[in-house]
């Protein structure tokens, strides 16, 4: 991986990984059991500047380039994927739409305070019946005398809960042909858990300026990923003002995809590091566990499986470095992060099954973080945008490459 990283990188990786050994291991199994968000770890990463490494320094982030971030991510996610999600949404998710499409005075008034980790940020566009087809979005944006009026909800959305500053789309034109009546706008709510904000230090700013009728919805009890903070997004009668619009009319779907490009090279290394983490605890298990007087390890069948592993975990970094290459240079990367995440995602499916098998009854139980690793895989393959969308971007690209100079 010389190709990609440099000493600054490697460093980096060195610390997050001494963090994560230290601050998450002892607390992901508990954290997990409860389905309770680790305001104490996030706080500490916050503090280390975790939570806005690619935003710039003058507006109040650390100014690293993208992949120092995506290495972040990918490392939390070797030992805990909900820790490795809260710092991918907060950031590529929360953060960026307002950095990329925001006002001066947008990016003034609200990045800063998320790049510091003041307070947590999300990403409103999946609906009960706009799922992978986003675009059939049936959030109302109505303008009422200078302000907009926000009708609709927005489901399975990261932080919810206990996050305070929003991006959600809305349809404001529905005369208008497909996605191009869609809206973004900033909006924000108070934290559903304000004593914890308050002992930990971070989490709520009182002078934030809550939007009338957003709040939270009940928290979702879920499969993997549990200890992090997943709720739908509720606005009844949200009155938004204009200055609160997130870039112009009808372009918010177009910018959320754009969004969604990044988000998917987020979700690419976080996968990564769920593959890597199954294949070191497989490793390690079956260099000590011994069957019939050897090692599990020495039985060919057993090498040759971690060994294909190894192999396409490989296969992965070179294609999440190279889409967060591409997006660090200005170039297209929409079917490169596609192919990322679509093959990063459907092998920390593969690694996590794979380890459970060769560690056996071990595996199954929660002795051994594997268990917890192949659920929290699960979702990769849905959240921004599930595999079959991801193949159906590929092709896309494909057929007009392939024709585009006919």
């Amino acid at each position: 991986m010389d190709r990609y990283l440099n000493d600054e990188h490697r460093t980096l990786v060195r610390e997050v990984r001494g963090f994560a050994r230290e601050a998450i291991v002892p607390v992901a199994r508990e954290l997990d059991h409860e389905s309770r968000f680790p305001w104490e770890n996030v706080k500490a990463m916050a503090e280390r500047g975790l939570l806005g490494l690619p935003i710039p320094t003058e507006l109040g982030g650390q100014g690293r380039d993208g992949l120092s971030y995506l290495l972040v991510v990918q490392e939390l996610a070797r030992h805990d994927a909900s820790h490795a999600i809260t710092v991918s949404a907060h950031t590529t998710l929360g953060t960026t739409p307002i950095l990329r499409f925001g006002t001066d005075e947008q990016k003034e008034r609200y990045v800063p305070r998320l790049a510091r980790g003041e307070v947590l940020g999300g990403f409103g566009l999946t609906e009960p019946g706009a799922g992978s087809d986003a675009s059939r979005s049936t959030t109302r944006a109505v303008r009422d005398d200078g302000e907009w009026r926000l009708n609709g909800s927005k489901i399975f959305i990261t932080h919810a809960g206990v996050g305070e500053v929003f991006t959600v789309t809305a349809v404001t034109n529905p005369e208008a042909e497909g996605s191009k009546g869609i809206t973004s706008f900033v909006v924000t709510k108070p934290t559903t858990d304000p004593e914890r904000a308050e002992e930990v230090g971070m989490g709520s700013v009182s002078d934030l300026g809550y939007t009338p009728g957003v709040q939270a919805g009940k928290k979702e009890d879920k499969m993997g990923w549990r200890a992090s903070d997943t709720r739908e997004l509720l606005l009844d009668d949200a009155v938004v003002p204009d200055q609160n619009r997130l870039g112009d009319e009808g372009q918010g779907f177009v910018n959320f995809m754009k969004t969604l490009d990044a988000g998917r090279i987020g979700i690419a290394a976080l996968s990564l590091g769920l593959a890597e983490g199954a294949l070191e605890a497989a490793l390690e298990y079956t260099n000590k566990r011994k069957q019939f007087g050897r090692k599990i390890f020495d039985f060919q069948p057993v090498q040759f499986r971690l060994a294909d592993l190894a192999t396409e975990i490989q296969a992965a970094k070179h294609l999440t470095y190279h889409a967060a290459w591409l997006m660090e240079e200005g170039r297209p990367f929409t079917k490169e992060a596609a192919m990322a995440k679509l093959f990063a995602s459907e092998l920390s499916m593969k690694a996590t099954i794979e380890a459970v098998q060769v560690m056996g009854g071990a595996g199954y139980s929660d002795r051994y973080p594997v268990e917890r690793m192949l659920r929290d895989a699960k979702v990769c393959e849905i959240g921004e945008g599930t595999s079959e969308i991801q193949r159906i971007v590929i092709g896309r690209h494909l057929i007009n490459e392939a024709f585009e100079n006919t």
